[in-house]
């Protein structure tokens, strides 16, 4: 540990008390800290696009996919769905990497998903990668109600036609050869 010390003017050396005022300050939490607002979109599939979801398991991975969320110091806005694909709207702590966070999240469902086979019987697993999206935060409101209408908006448009929507919409470079792999 260095110490800051200082010379009195009688010739003995002291610890400079600015420094232990900043040590203090460190201590107590009184020093600035990081302040994010980043709400994402995270939108990834079952392997190869094989239905699983339905009214009988949905509200039960949803609820968990939320609690790993929770358990990742991340804030779960809404988790939903429809048959084949996740969406998740959530604030992402500052210290995750959303690639990490995915991995977590689909390893620890893929776990829960085996362990309650009986509910997941057509589960085939994940697909290997994810689609996010970031959105000013006065958008919340309308990706929640967004993710609640899933299963009524899947009855007029299919996952691979809304994941290239928004793809397009946020600019991102896709090859659609590697897509839905």
């Amino acid at each position: 540990m260095i110490t800051k010390l200082l010379t009195t003017p009688e010739g003995v050396e002291a610890v400079n008390p600015k420094f232990i005022c900043k040590f203090i300050a460190v201590l107590k939490g009184i020093i600035m800290s990081t302040y994010t607002q980043f709400l994402y979109q995270l939108v990834f599939s079952s392997k190869d696009h094989i239905p699983f979801l339905s009214s009988m398991n949905q509200h039960i991975l949803f609820a968990y996919l939320a609690g790993v969320l929770k358990n990742k110091s991340c804030h779960s806005y809404i988790v939903g769905g429809a048959c084949n694909h996740i969406h998740i709207i959530t604030h992402i702590h500052p210290t995750i990497c959303p690639a990490y966070l995915i991995k977590d999240i689909k390893e620890a469902s893929h776990v829960m998903i085996f362990r309650e086979r009986s509910l997941f019987q057509n589960f085939p697993g994940w697909q290997v990668g994810y689609s996010g999206f970031t959105y000013h935060i006065s958008s919340k409101e309308s990706l929640i109600k967004y993710v609640k209408n899933q299963v009524e908006h899947h009855k007029t448009i299919s996952y691979k036609d809304e994941l290239i929507r928004l793809l397009n919409e946020h600019d991102v470079d896709f090859t659609d050869e590697y897509l839905f792999t």
